[in-house]
């Protein structure tokens, strides 16, 4: 497969994998998290490694266990998944601005590999949209490598699942590893607001069924960021900007 991607590809796929390198350790803390979690309940073990591999939804995932142990009708169990993955709508529009060229069945097997990590990182990277040599290859890069490193500690998980204790907190361990993944993603004022939001909007509305309160914290996100951009642009900031560099220069 190497052998057969242009001279342009072939490095930027490479430097792809090389900048998700460092997300490893998190992304194998979930995967190991979310099999044991699967290999602990009601799934059979061909069951489990099948949702390991046809979902690739860590959230998801562990949103719908406790539904199928208490055997809820299967419309509350994809609508709680659904409300778990509104956040890749958001995702899936902006990635489409640099992908929107491909066919559709190569962009829906683009969708599949697409993670949260997978799209911060590429945000960074800055790319503009349209088409640009090596931006899919790097694209791939790290969806190849997320997925071998989410399946492999997720089957890890399943197959193992008896062997691990419920109070190791390994599910804390891989929040604390994504923390920093997520902070360097905040590149500006806007930002900041727009995450102090839904963190704020995730906590007062956590207790609604159907993990509601993700959704709504996207929503509350997405509201806080755009008004935030606004702000910034308008003829008050810049005023405001004036005076205060009045002020500096009067000192």
């Amino acid at each position: 497969m190497f052998h057969r991607l242009s001279d342009i590809d072939r490095p930027a796929f490479f430097d792809g994998m090389r900048i998700y390198a460092p997300t490893f350790a998190a992304i194998f803390s979930w995967g190991l998290v979310t099999g044991i979690a699967m290999g602990k309940s009601v799934l059979t073990m061909p069951q489990a490694l099948g949702m390991s591999l046809l979902v690739y939804a860590g959230s998801a995932q562990l949103a719908v266990l406790p539904l199928l142990a208490v055997k809820l009708p299967m419309w509350t169990v994809l609508l709680t998944a659904a409300m778990v993955n509104t956040r890749f709508i958001v995702f899936s529009a902006s990635l489409a601005l640099h992908f929107s060229y491909l066919s559709m069945p190569r962009r829906l097997l683009l969708g599949y590999f697409n993670s949260d990590v997978l799209y911060l990182l590429f945000q960074a990277r800055g790319f503009k949209p349209g088409y640009e040599p090596g931006k899919e290859a790097f694209f791939w890069g790290m969806a190849l490598s997320s997925w071998i490193i989410w399946q492999l500690s997720s089957i890890l998980g399943i197959v193992l699942s008896s062997l691990f204790l419920d109070d190791w907190g390994l599910s804390l361990a891989g929040t604390l590893a994504l923390i920093p993944i997520m902070v360097s993603a905040i590149a500006g004022r806007s930002m900041l607001v727009a995450v102090v939001i839904a963190a704020i909007v995730s906590l007062i509305s956590s207790d609604l069924p159907y993990r509601l309160s993700l959704p709504i914290s996207i929503l509350a996100a997405l509201l806080a960021g755009v008004i935030g951009d606004a702000c910034a642009h308008s003829k008050w900031a810049k005023i405001l900007q004036c005076v205060r560099r009045g002020v500096g220069a009067s000192k």
